[in-house]
C-alpha cells in the first residue's frame, strides 16, 4: 500500500501474546519494548529512551508466533506501523504505536535457535487414513516441495 512505513524493532516482549479471533482470521497480539542505550566517554553504558510498540500478528504468522514464543523474550519484529488513536476509560484521548507484523522471530544475538517448519492445522476435507495399508500408501507418496 503506498505511504505504509515498515518499521524494524529489536527489543523484548512485555505482555504474553495472546490468540484471538478477529472476524474470520485469527491474530497474535503482544507489546514488545525496545529499550535504548548510548555508550558514555568512560566507557560505560547508559540507558536512554524505550519504545514500546503493539505488534499485531495475522495470517501465517499466527501459529509460529503463539507456539514460539512469551513474554520476555528477545526479539525481532518487522512491519507496518501506524498509530491507533483512541480515548480510555477515563475519556482521556491517548495514541499508540501499532506494527503490523510482517516477520517476528528470535534476535539470535541472546539465543541459538533451532527451526521446525510451521505445519498448518488439516482442512475439513482432510480424512485421516484408518487402515495399515493406506497409512502405508501415504506414506511412499514423495513429497511436493
Amino acid at each position: 500500500m503506498y505511504g505504509e512505513m515498515t518499521l524494524t524493532v529489536v527489543g523484548r516482549i512485555v505482555t504474553d501474546p495472546t490468540r484471538r479471533t478477529a472476524g474470520t482470521q485469527d491474530v497474535v497480539r503482544f507489546r514488545m519494548v525496545c529499550n535504548g542505550r548510548r555508550l558514555l566517554e568512560d566507557g560505560n553504558w547508559e540507558d536512554a529512551s524505550s519504545l514500546f510498540v503493539s505488534v499485531n500478528c495475522w495470517g501465517r504468522l499466527v501459529t509460529g508466533v503463539a507456539a514460539s514464543l512469551k513474554k520476555g523474550d528477545a526479539i525481532i519484529a518487522v512491519g507496518t506501523v501506524h498509530t491507533n488513536e483512541y480515548l480510555n476509560r477515563d475519556g482521556v484521548p491517548r495514541s499508540s504505536l501499532e506494527l503490523r507484523a510482517t516477520a517476528v522471530g528470535p534476535d539470535l544475538a541472546h539465543y541459538i535457535a533451532r527451526l521446525e517448519k510451521c505445519v498448518p492445522s488439516p482442512g475439513p476435507e482432510a480424512v485421516e487414513p484408518e487402515d495399515p495399508e493406506t497409512v502405508a500408501e501415504v506414506e511412499r507418496e514423495p513429497q511436493s516441495a
